[in-house]
């Protein structure tokens, strides 16, 4: 992979920021190990459909964004600043977080670049909290953020798990459609009309499958269940991101790995729609 831009590239770009966790420190370190696992020697570049992002000229890496150890308003705009950026240059983004607060202002670039955008958000939690004791850019706020800007057309959220009644009369403001584990099964799926953008944290896995996390959530999707959702859903992928791995709980490198893996299938469609 080299630092490139141009028209209808697929793009990595690593947003090392962890400030507005609530929990545990730790995920500003998942973008260079999750670099780190996809060129370890222990796996090849291919993706499950034989797209080989080793050879893929149209598959780069934007870099990093300079925004370790900024928080607030500061460091939402200026992730918002450096995603518009890509997108004008004409790149399709796979971001690489960082806790889940750097969604908002990734997705909110792409909503003011692809109208009529829908989001697809795969998640133990939903993230509707109006505020929390770090603030309005808490990690558990995005998509409140991110629906109050009325900018979205449609969200849908899966693999929840700890929805509490402030979430829930949130979800029912915003319209948002969830799909909690509870009435989750194996050929799940959803058709979009128009542009989609993927948020994927890895604690919508089972800890089992994904345990470098800080926020153990028993009962969630499998490995195999998350490869589904990437390349089942109906809709024109544009854009996604991949965040709160925590390097610091993940034994082995296990959890990187797992993300090293959807990365490659997440860029394999991008490129199929670039």
């Amino acid at each position: 992979m080299t630092k490139h831009n141009g028209t209808n590239d697929v793009a990595l770009m690593g947003i090392p920021l962890d400030t507005h966790s609530s929990y545990l420190q730790g995920p500003a370190f998942g973008p260079a190990r999750i670099r780190e696992a996809l060129i370890n020697g222990a796996a090849n570049l291919t993706a499950e459909d034989g797209t080989d992002l080793g050879t893929e000229t149209r598959w780069k890496d934007s870099g990093d964004l300079e925004v370790f150890e900024m928080r607030g308003a500061a460091a939402i705009d200026k992730i918002y600043e450096g995603t518009k950026e890509r997108l004008d240059n004409g790149l399709r983004l796979l971001s690489l977080g960082g806790d889940h607060s750097v969604a908002n202002p990734v997705i909110q670039a792409h909503a003011d670049h692809y109208e009529g955008l829908n989001v697809l958000h795969i998640d133990a939690h939903p993230d509707l909290y109006d505020t929390q004791d770090i603030g309005h850019f808490g990690h558990g706020c995005p998509f409140a953020r991110l629906m109050e800007t009325g900018k979205v057309k449609r969200l849908v959220q899966v693999g929840i798990r700890t929805l509490n009644k402030h979430q829930r009369e949130q979800a029912e403001r915003f319209g948002v459609e969830i799909t909690d584990m509870r009435s989750w099964h194996s050929d799940w799926t959803v058709k979009f009309d128009g542009p989609v953008y993927m948020s994927l944290d890895l604690d919508a896995l089972d800890p089992a499958f994904a345990p470098g996390v800080s926020h153990f959530e028993p009962g969630g999707l499998s490995t195999r269940e998350v490869l589904g959702l990437i390349n089942r859903f109906e809709g024109r992928l544009i854009g996604a991101d991949i965040v709160e791995l925590n390097p610091h709980r993940d034994p082995y490198g296990m959890t990187a790995m797992v993300a090293a893996k959807f990365v490659k299938d997440i860029a394999a469609r991008l490129l199929r729609t670039a």
